[in-house]
């Protein structure tokens, strides 16, 4: 799906949150080892400068050159542009040997993978048994009542024809996408494990992160304008009622986190 992303890299880059610390430390506090992260789908790096604070070294990959481009320049973090269907021959020259990694992270991308396919790679990379895979997901934001209901009738009704298929994981806050693995130490389920992160937005900066949209890249390529003068006109009268410009945004965040252990 690099494709959706690649003509709006950089407002991708601009307009996407990043994620908490207490998720990063969450996350790191079931690996037992930190010297390798593979961060799959890394888009412009915004989980990935995070990880290289917490394990030695971190491999980035993602199909999009472009969306590459935009990536933060970390010393322990490794860029790479791969294939979209990755062979284990191509894994092992890229990202590692068998067994070999700590962890895999997944930041709002894994409702586009090939997930049987993406399954095995994994279990053929995480070191046996205690390799951990984290893949997270975040909703809708969440500005005030008055703005929230102008976005959610653009969000179902406006940009919803618009939303391909696995959206809908998303939607449903990865409860219902498949992920069979064990629960790691110190939990007793595998997630999702809700998260928040709040991030300080001008109105232009919220246009930005809409307009990075897969949605509104689709529409736009049908000839479809999602941001009419109409519905900006409505974003900007709910927005400026309060007569503070800047607003504190938070996205809701889904985590599902689980180890290989014996399921191989």
């Amino acid at each position: 799906m690099a494709e959706l992303f690649i003509k709006q890299a950089q407002q991708y880059s601009e307009g996407r949150p990043s994620y908490p610390e207490e998720l990063f430390n969450f996350i790191a506090s079931k690996t037992p080892c930190h010297d390798l992260v593979w961060d799959v789908g890394t888009g412009s790096g915004q989980a990935a400068k995070s990880l290289a604070k917490l394990y030695k070294n971190v491999v980035a990959t993602d199909t999009s050159p472009k969306q590459l481009e935009f990536a933060a320049n970390v010393p322990n973090v490794r860029y790479i542009c791969t294939t979209s269907k990755m062979s284990i021959s191509e894994i092992k020259t890229k990202i590692g040997a068998e067994s070999s990694v700590d962890l895999v992270t997944i930041a709002q991308a894994m409702h586009w993978f090939d997930l049987p396919t993406f399954y095995q790679q994994v279990k053929w990379i995480l070191k046996k048994a205690n390799g951990v895979i984290a893949a997270w997901c975040y909703t809708v934001p969440e500005v005030n009542s008055s703005v929230d209901a102008i976005f959610d009738k653009f969000y179902t009704i406006d940009a919803g024809p618009y939303w391909e298929s696995p959206r809908k994981l998303v939607d449903e806050k990865y409860k219902t996408i498949d992920f069979p693995f064990e629960a790691v130490d110190g939990c007793d389920h595998n997630g999702p494990f809700e998260f928040k992160i709040e991030k300080v937005m001008d109105l232009d900066s919220y246009f930005t992160y809409l307009r990075s949209w897969s949605a509104y890249q689709i529409a736009k390529e049908k000839g479809v304008e999602l941001l009419t003068d109409d519905v900006v006109d409505k974003f900007t009268s709910a927005w400026n009622e309060d007569g503070e410009s800047q607003k504190t945004v938070i996205f809701p965040i889904y985590l599902r986190i689980g180890k290989v252990g014996n399921l191989y």
